[in-house]
């Protein structure tokens, strides 16, 4: 009687609560699928039963490495198999994962392996040197880089630290998994763009995650045994949270080291892939390929697609080549996807071809997992439902990270009012579908990627010439928004476009770098600050 908790005689035990968590279900599907093929990569696939092995091996030679609970385990890797088995056996020595953009520089590398205090690094070789190059410049302890060789693609590894096949073969295929005793303990570090200067650690936690992988389910209309591309970097928002999702139907996770639109198409036809996400950028990838790259195939694609509204043409063209897009919403601070734009058929399968479009270009609504999303006034009021009064997107529910990794600050500003401020700005229509009106702070989203103009405006006015600079997003056919910057230069100086581009570019990751340099004097208020909706304007007309 002692799990008795209450007067009733009732409560929690271990036959009635167990922390939910990811990890079960790879746990499960190790059983229940395990002759089943879990992982493709070129020759490399994998059963679930092996798949299995592999995580708990992982695990097993990080905790021989000294890993312990609490600790950070950080990976620069493409969508590779071990990329996806970090995303078990990391967590299952008790760890946290945080997997990093691999776009990102050597400097912003290096605070994340400060800040978040990784004790070990998986990398891929192609990222070796940005790694080793972070690593050098911490003043800490500094961590342990183990190489994971990709030498069928021309990766091998360098010879100058320990492999991760190595690490695999030589530990224990029984060790026990480590689950967490509270479903709120921490499995993922997941750093920001930087979008207001330095990224912020956002920290998710077991229950948030296993939540995610059962709505996704259920909004995408999944059965079991589907076939899914990995095309969202696992970096960003642990790929939407798919990789943990796939274990619970027996699903096929299929790899790709580079994204290309023959790259899908084979994948599509060759393993028979039913379903892959992706931004807007990836759609006109498809859209856009040459015939030679092409391939036919007899069944219906799912996409989601995130990032930025896709534009009514490309979805047009991309739907009439068998692909059925679905617009999602969401955050690295929600786990990814939390929005979805549900199709109601009954109304909206007689419009035309534009009318369709635009309708799912929306946000649309909550998915299955969040409690509550909304359109909210800054004294946290709903908006009026009339597709024209502006709001911010504000949203409660199991998928909302714990919070910022040392920065209580930002943590309490983001939870204000019992609610998570996404600091998005949207209208509410009168269905109550949710659509992205403006974006806060200026960000550009370039190809999925949040590029700050505080940031690249820092870097512009650190040139010798320059007197101000601003950046605003100028619209792009291929990556949706690309940074474009206005000049205005110190008297007597001569701007180059080439030659700023290129000193923007000795700091930046080159996606972050201007793309069009304009040199002119800069619209400003009586009181001095640029006019950035007038540089907007001027940006769409170039």
């Amino acid at each position: 009687m002692g799990w008795m908790n209450d007067e009733t005689g009732l409560g929690k035990c271990p036959a009635n609560y167990v922390p939910l968590t990811p990890l079960s279900h790879l746990r499960r599907a190790a059983h229940v699928f395990a002759t089943r093929t879990a992982v493709i990569y070129g020759d490399h696939r994998v059963t679930y039963a092996q798949y299995y092995e592999r995580c708990t091996r992982l695990a097993a030679g990080l905790a021989d490495m000294g890993v312990t609970s609490g600790d950070v385990v950080a990976t620069l890797i493409p969508n590779l198999p071990a990329q996806a088995e970090a995303h078990f056996g990391v967590p299952a020595c008790g760890a946290v994962l945080n997997t990093i953009n691999t776009r990102l520089d050597v400097d912003t590398v290096a605070y994340i392996f400060e800040h978040g205090e990784a004790k070990v690094i998986l990398a891929d070789p192609q990222f070796v040197e940005l790694a080793e190059a972070a690593a050098a410049r911490l003043t800490g302890p500094k961590p342990v880089i183990v190489e994971v060789p990709d030498a069928a693609n021309g990766w091998p590894a360098s010879g100058r630290n320990k492999t991760y096949e190595d690490m695999l073969a030589a530990a224990d295929p029984t060790y026990e998994w480590i689950m967490p005793e509270d479903e709120w303990e921490s499995l993922a570090l997941n750093y920001t763009s930087g979008t207001t200067g330095r990224p912020k650690g956002v920290v998710y936690h077991h229950r948030g995650a296993y939540q995610m992988t059962m709505g996704t389910v259920i909004s995408w209309r999944m059965v079991l045994h589907p076939v899914f591309m990995a095309i969202v970097p696992l970096f960003h928002c642990n790929g939407w949270n798919h990789t943990w999702m796939m274990p619970v139907i027996g699903g096929t996770l299929v790899c790709c080291r580079d994204i290309t639109a023959g790259a899908i198409y084979n994948a599509i036809a060759n393993e028979g892939v039913t379903h892959f996400g992706g931004a807007p950028i990836v759609l006109n990838m498809i859209v856009n390929s040459p015939e030679n790259e092409r391939r036919a195939f007899n069944h219906n694609v799912e996409v989601f697609t995130a990032g930025a509204p896709p534009a009514p043409a490309t979805l047009g063209k991309i739907e009439a080549l068998g692909f059925n897009v679905t617009q999602v919403y969401g955050l690295t601070e929600s786990y990814g996807h939390v929005t979805e734009c549900v199709w109601r058929a009954e109304d909206w399968d007689d419009l035309d071809q534009a009318a369709k479009a635009a309708i799912k270009a929306r946000q649309g609504v909550a998915m299955p997992m969040m409690e509550h999303i909304t359109v909210m006034d800054d004294q946290m009021v709903q908006v009026p439902m009339d597709s024209a009064t502006q709001g911010e997107i504000v949203m409660r529910g199991n998928s909302i990270m714990k919070g910022y990794l040392k920065n209580p600050e930002a943590t309490e500003k983001a939870f204000a009012g019992g609610y998570f401020h996404s600091e998005d700005l949207a209208i509410h229509h009168p269905d109550g579908y949710i659509q992205i009106a403006d974006r806060a702070k200026d960000i550009i989203i370039s190809g999925g990627e949040n590029i700050s103009s505080v940031e690249v405006e820092g870097v512009l006015m650190g040139h010798p010439d320059v007197s101000l600079a601003a950046v605003v997003a100028k619209p792009d056919d291929k990556w949706g928004e690309v940074p474009c910057a206005f000049v205005e230069l110190k008297e007597g100086c001569t701007g180059d476009e080439a030659e700023m581009i290129n000193f923007a570019r000795q700091t930046l990751a080159s996606f972050k770098a201007p793309k069009m340099v304009v040199f002119q004097e800069l619209p400003k208020t009586s009181t001095g600050k640029i006019q950035k909706f007038q540089l907007r304007t001027t940006a769409k007309d170039f």
